[in-house]
This record gives C-alpha cells, structure tokens and sequence, in this order.
C-alpha cells in the first residue's frame, strides 16, 4: 500500500545518511560533524540519488538549534569564564573584530553591500562548540589551562552571536537598505532590547525557582519517564515562550532554559538522560544545513572558498595566537587556543540562514560559509595536532613520560588500580579505595565529573579510556587492577579488550546491566562481571530470610 510520508521519510534518509557518514568520519579520525555534513549534502536537492524534503529538514533542524543551544547553557558556568575573564573576554571581541572585518572584506571583493559583509564576517568569526569541545577531548586539554580560556573565550562568542541574533532582525531594515528615521531605529532596538531584558529577568528570578521545583516535584513522582518529559517539556517549552511571548530567538530561550537548568545537580542528571534526544537532533540539524551546500560553489568560486577557508584557518589562529602572547600566556597555550578556534559551525550556520531570510546576505554567501565550515571541521584535527605541538612523535614521548611518572608514584611492591568512570556508582567506589588507602587513578571523560572528582581530592585523568592512548596515560601497564565503572557494557566491552592487549596480566572487574552485557564482558576478558540487578535481588532475598 503507498504512503506519503515525506517527515518519516526526511528523518529516516537524514539519519541513515548521518550514521553512514558520521561512521566514515570516526574511521578516518575526523570530526563526526563534517560526515553528518556531508550526509547532508547526499540527501539534498544538489546530489543525484535520494532526496530529502528540505522544508521539513528546517523544521527539524529548529528543534536541532534547541536542543544545541539547551546543552550550550548547560555547560555554561559563571565560575568557568570568571576565571579566564582577564583573557577569554577581550581575546574574543577582538578576535570576533578581526575575522568580521576580513570576512567583510572578501565580501567587498564580491560586491556584496555592507551588510552583506558585516553578517558574513560575523559567521566567519565563531567557532563551534561541538568540534571545539570535542577536539580539546581528544588533545586532553579541557582541563589544562589552555582548555579553560579556549572554552571562556567561546562562550564570550557564543553570547555575543545570541546578541547578534536578537538585534539582526531588529535591524534588518536599515541593514537591507530601507528607509528608516534615527527614531524609529532607535524604537525598534530599544524595545527589543527591552524584551529581551524582561525575558532574562524573568528566566533569573522566575525560572531559577521554578524549573528546579517543577523538576523535584517531578523526581518526586517516582517516573524516570515522567522526569525525562519534564526536562524536554521545559527545554523546548522556555524556547517556544520565548520566542512567542517575548519575539526573541529559539536560540536565546533554549540556553537561558539550559544555564538556568544546568545551575542544579538533579537538573543536570536529568539533562543526561536525555542526550541521546538531544544528539540525534542535533545531527539532524547538520544534516538540514548540509541540504543547503550546493557543491558546484567550490567550482564555481573556488578562489571565494580558498579566501573564506583562509580566513577562518589562517585570519582567526593568527589573531588568537597574537591576542594570547600579548596578554603574557606561553606560545603553548596561544597556540592551542588558535588551533581550537581555527573552525566555524553551529552559530555561523544560524546566522547565515537568518542572513539569507532577511535579504541580506546572498545565497552565494550561505554557500561560501557551509563550504568553509565543511572543509575546516574536516581539516581542523589536523591542525590542532600540529599547531598545539600533538605529532605522534611528541605525543609518544608525553605519553611515556606521564606513564613513568605514573609508575614512579605507585609504590613498589603494592598494587595501583585503574577506575575507569566517576558517575553514582564510581563515586562509591572511589571512596571506597581511598578509606582502605589504595593507590589508585579515576578516567573520566565528562568534565564536570572530572572537576567533581578533583574537587574530592582524587588523581584523575581526563579522556575517554575507549582510547589506547589514555590507558597509556593511565598507567595501564604498571596497574594490578582495573574497574570499570560506566553503566555502558558494550562500551566496557572495549576498554576491557584494549587494557588486556596493553596488561595480559592485569585483573579486570566491570559492571553489566543485563545477561547479554555479562556474557559479553566475559567473552572479552573481564575477571569478574557485577549485574546490579542479581546483586539487588540477592540481598533482598539475605534480608527476606534473616530473622526479623
């Protein structure tokens, strides 16, 4: 029987696209981003073959920018930028001024108006904060110093395109050309920078107490089903609110839901349980901005496309490295602060499609910013590797070097343990090993888990333990023991494969969720595997059968 069922068809090519690509990416060590770009490009209207329906992809892609902006304002931290504020607050709007004047001159070259230039040089200035965080990650350096300003400095960015982008449409007249008296403007961006003012006082007085207590009394109930709900329900709810009480963006309402939500530990669990929602629109946001790629740009204006790639590989390094070195921070850290930034996304692709609907910026423009954004995602590991000094010659000797001193710190005849995961189960085990004065390491990927941990006084390392390099770090050879603690068995199921190729004698101890996850773990080479459940169930029936 047909159907005509253009969302299941639109989310379904969007998403087998992304997965296909995404896993080519991952293969050649690249950001995942550029392949769900390139998905993109395969369903969209400029490739042969199948074709998504672009109307519907946008439409998706709003609840993509949601989502993203939601997890931008859960990282947000007040503490964070405050401590790099001397250097990430004026480093970016100098930055931000650089790059928006040699994107405004590329549009001059082109012929656009001076609007045209100034939103093209505004896409070109902000990078993204997917393949930032994700590039800082991979180097371990989202703790370091360097991690700090170069994640502050993109928060400055950040807020400064969330103002660009409350302020564009309100300026869209003048920018386009039209006719319009010096009171009139001034009506127009006072009273959208009155709506915008009432929204966040709203959001800081009204939501701060609000959204906790809705969430509580939610956790409350006793459903983790209904306290996932209530955390999409108010991220997309304050989004939605936003921007049709207060004729503000998506964008803006989404992080200020997020920061207001992300100031709460309960809030923040609740926020993990829903990233896989939040990841799998996000990917389809990318997919619906590479729908809008047309590749015959790159033929078409090749010169165009070099002078954009340039500016944000070349322009944008060269000015954080400059803006770095004179504020009297190391060439190290210059370095990799321009090596992070030295990419455009998320934020560039907004602005350029609220560009384009305003009648401001040409398509040509659009075109010229998702090719840059598509080849310097793809060129930017790259370039981090080699601008913050990460050759493998170098990283083998840092490896080794971090593994001596590791060995070095253990005592000779005792045993040091691996623990791999500081969520609600590695936290007890954590204290655990210190009360019986173990000598042990926590790897932990997520960053406000690592800073947790640290915060308890434990020696923690940064990075994902799926990796070879960060068992080397870890000291895998040296250890006696290794627990792993993530609730994800099938991901253990590689750690556990990867510490036993490094430690064929090491002692492996790792936690499972169901009877597949056990045999798995096993099969694999883990010593022992803890089922939570059989362990729950076998000490309610000790309790059931002990005398009252």
């Amino acid at each position: 029987m047909p159907h005509s069922t253009p969302l299941v068809a639109t989310v379904v090519a969007g998403l087998v696209a992304a997965f296909a690509m995404g896993a080519l990416a991952h293969r050649l060590r690249i950001s995942p981003v550029a392949g769900y770009l390139f998905a993109g490009v395969l369903v969209g209207p400029f490739t042969p073959g199948v074709v998504a329906d672009s109307a519907l992809a946008n439409e998706l892609a709003e609840l993509g920018v949601i989502l993203l902006m939601f997890g931008v304002g859960l990282h947000f931290s007040v503490k964070d930028l405050m401590s790099v504020r001397k250097i990430a607050l004026p480093g970016a709007i100098l930055q931000i001024a650089f790059a928006t004047a040699l994107g405004a001159g590329i549009a001059a070259w082109q012929g656009w108006s001076m609007a045209a230039g100034l939103v093209f040089g505004l896409a070109l200035s902000v990078a993204s904060t997917v393949v930032l965080l994700r590039a800082l990650q991979v180097g371990n350096l989202i703790d370091t110093e360097r991690g700090r300003i170069a994640v502050g400095w993109l928060i400055v960015e950040d807020l400064a395109m969330v103002l660009v982008l409350v302020l564009l449409p309100a300026l869209a007249g003048l920018a386009a050309g039209r006719a319009q008296s010096n009171i009139d403007l001034a009506w127009t961006i006072g009273l959208t920078l009155a709506k915008v003012g009432g929204f966040i006082a709203l959001m800081l007085i009204v939501g701060k107490r609000v959204i906790p207590a809705a969430l509580h009394w939610a956790a409350h109930t006793g459903s983790r089903e209904l306290f996932r709900l209530a955390v999409l329900a108010i991220a997309l709810g304050v989004a939605f609110g936003a921007a049709y009480v207060f004729d503000v963006s998506f964008a803006l309402g989404a992080f200020f839901a997020g920061m207001v939500m992300g100031e709460k530990q309960l809030s923040r669990r609740a926020a993990e349980e829903t990233l896989p929602l939040r990841d799998a629109f996000a990917v389809l946001f990318f997919v619906s901005v590479g729908m809008l790629f047309d590749p015959s740009v790159v033929v078409e204006h090749g010169v165009a496309v070099l002078a954009t790639l340039l500016v944000i590989v070349v322009g944008k390094s060269l000015a954080a490295v400059a803006i770095v070195r004179f504020f009297g921070h190391p060439p190290q850290t210059a370095l990799a602060v321009a090596a992070s930034l030295a990419q455009i996304g998320e934020f560039s692709f907004m602005l350029a499609a609220l560009g384009v609907q305003l009648g401001i910026l040409p398509q040509e423009g659009r075109d010229l910013i998702l090719a840059g954004a598509i080849f310097s995602i793809l060129a930017n590991p790259l370039i981090f590797r080699w601008l913050a000094g990460r050759h493998s010659i170098v990283k083998s000797v840092a490896v080794a070097e971090q593994a001596r001193r590791a060995k070095e710190a253990a005592p000779a005849a005792g045993e040091r343990v691996v623990l791999v995961g500081y969520g609600r189960v590695g936290r007890l085990v954590a204290q655990g090993l210190a009360q019986d004065a173990r000598n042990f390491v926590i790897v932990e990927e997520r960053p406000d888990l690592v800073e947790r941990a640290r915060e308890a006084g434990h020696e923690v390392l940064a990075g994902n333990a799926s990796e070879v390099e960060v068992l080397d770090r870890a000291a895998i050879r040296e250890a006696t023991r290794l627990m792993i603690a993530i609730p994800e068995g099938f991901e253990a199921g590689v750690i556990v494969q990867r510490a036993r190729q490094l430690n064929p004698g090491i002692e492996i101890l790792a936690r499972a969720h169901s009877d597949e996850e056990v045999d798995h773990l096993r099969k694999v080479g883990a010593d022992h595997v803890v089922m939570g459940e059989r362990e729950i169930a076998r000490r309610l029936l000790e309790l059931q059968r002990s005398p009252a």
